[in-house]
Order: structure tokens, then C-alpha cells, then sequence
């Protein structure tokens, strides 16, 4: 009878085994049984390979860059040149105001001048006579600038959502709410219906528009009180001439079903 072919011989010639279950290497594509699978134990040429190309990059490191900025220790395999003042500098240091530029151009810090744009604004409006009337439309987008460069500093909301498409809103709560109301941002491609939901959940609110006879919590206009449509895109309501503004306020509500406006809006929100 005529003996099985099964497997194969441990290429280490002091060993020669037959393995039925045989390892093939991933570095130099020899078969080994499993006490040579090792490149150390079966002599792998590849592990040659390596240590030639770490004794070369070894040998390499008097050509590396070295890093200008003082104190620093740092090298690059490239030159890594300042486009302003012309030296050269690691990867940590490679900005103008990480290794302190020569030709760097003293700026005021963002900060300041924000703070300094808020307060020309308000000794602006310090200086306007009160007409007794309700803003209008140009008055509350300027107060709703200034109003925005505050929400950034505080506000909620999905982290994941991209800079561009976040709008910012004070989100006046129902009168039941522990809070009064609460700085939030939303994507500007979501429904009303998607920012209602995530305005609740943030806020811990109850949130019952799926049951058909309960109370619906409906975002409306700081001004009108009109609630707004739960199909439309926030950033059409931003783009049309009806004064909801970046920046701006929300009235978070709930209404009976087949209510369109919301009485009061002053009880919500206090007319400066």
C-alpha cells in the first residue's frame, strides 16, 4: 500500500521533520514545522535585512537637521525652513508662533479683540436714542452677533458637528423647565423636528410628539411666538428675511395640538 503524502518537511536542514500542519513565513516564505516557525529559531535572512537597514539609518544620523529654536534638540531627515525668517526648524517647531519668528507680526490676542468689539458695540447702543418699539430686524441681528461670539464660549451640542454648519441659539425653556433657558448649537441641515429632539434631550425635557394626543413641544419665533414648521431646514429659516438670526434666541414651548402661535412671548423672553 502506498504511503499518505501528507504535509510537509521543515526546511532546517538539522531538522527536516514532516509537519502535517506546517508554518510558512511571512518574511522569507519558508516552510517550518512549529518548533522552528520562528524567524530567530529557522535563521530567517530577513532578519539580516533589518539589522543592516538599522545600522544604516544609525550611521545616517549625522545628516539629520537640527532644529534652531533655543534649547531644542529636535531633528528632521528634511530641512524643514521657516518661509519668514529663513531658518530651519523640527516639526514642533516649524510654525511662526511655535519658535518665537523674528518677522512674526505682534497681534492682539483673539480674546481681547473680541472683547474689544463687544464693547464698541454696546457704547454704541449706549448712544442711540430708545424708540420705545420692538428692534427690528437689522437691530437683532446686531445684538445677535454679539450675543453669538458669547454662545460659542458656552454652548452645547454634538461635538461631531463640522464649525461651518453650526448655528448658535438661546433656547428659552417651557415655563415648567428647572432652567430658564440654555445656550445650545445645532446643524444648520437639520429639520426644526430634528432640533426640537435634541434641544429636549439635552435638556432633559419630556418629549411626546409621536402620541397623538398629547402636547407637543414646538420651537417658535422669539418675536411672533409662531411655531415653527417641523419639515424646513434651519438654515432655510436662516436665509429668509423673517428675523431668525445666528446668534439669536428660540422659544422651546409645548402646544396643544393644532396651535400655531405661542401667546406671551414676553413671558419667555424680557424686552430690554
Amino acid at each position: 500500500m502506498a504511503e499518505l503524502d501528507i504535509g510537509k518537511h521543515c526546511e532546517v536542514t538539522a531538522c527536516n521533520q514532516n509537519d502535517f500542519l506546517p508554518f510558512t513565513c511571512d518574511a522569507c516564505s519558508g516552510v517550518f514545522c512549529g518548533e522552528h516557525r520562528s524567524r530567530e529559531s529557522h535563521s530567517c535572512p530577513q532578519l539580516n535585512v533589518q539589522r543592516e537597514v538599522i545600522v544604516s539609518e544609525g550611521s545616517a544620523s549625522s545628516n539629520l537637521y537640527q532644529c534652531a529654536f533655543q534649547d531644542c534638540k529636535g531633528r528632521e531627515l528634511l530641512p524643514v525652513i521657516c518661509p519668514h525668517c529663513e531658518k530651519n526648524f523640527c516639526l514642533a517647531h516649524r510654525h511662526q508662533d511655535d519658535h518665537t519668528c523674528e518677522k512674526l507680526e505682534t497681534q492682539k490676542p483673539r480674546m481681547a479683540a473680541t472683547k474689544e468689539l463687544v464693547q464698541k458695540i454696546v457704547e454704541s447702543k449706549k448712544n442711540t436714542p430708545s424708540s420705545g418699539r420692538r428692534k427690528g430686524a437689522k437691530n437683532s441681528a446686531t445684538a445677535a452677533k454679539v450675543a453669538l461670539m458669547k454662545l460659542k464660549m458656552h454652548a452645547s451640542g454634538d461635538k461631531g458637528i463640522p464649525q461651518v454648519e453650526r448655528a448658535y441659539f438661546q433656547v428659552f425653556l417651557p415655563k415648567e423647565a428647572k432652567d430658564r433657558s440654555v445656550g445650545m448649537f445645532f446643524c444648520t441641515k437639520w429639520t426644526i423636528g430634528k432640533v426640537i429632539d435634541t434641544a429636549a434631550s439635552q435638556a432633559g425635557l419630556k418629549n411626546n410628539n409621536n402620541v397623538l394626543t398629547a402636547k407637543k413641544l414646538r420651537l417658535c419665533h422669539p418675536e411672533t411666538g409662531e411655531a415653527l414648521r417641523m419639515d424646513v431646514t434651519l438654515l432655510s429659516l436662516l436665509e429668509q428675511e423673517l428675523p431668525l438670526h445666528n446668534g439669536g434666541n428660540m422659544i422651546l414651548e409645548y402646544l396643544d395640538s393644532g396651535c400655531t402661535t405661542l401667546d406671551d412671548v414676553g413671558a419667555y423672553i424680557p424686552t430690554p
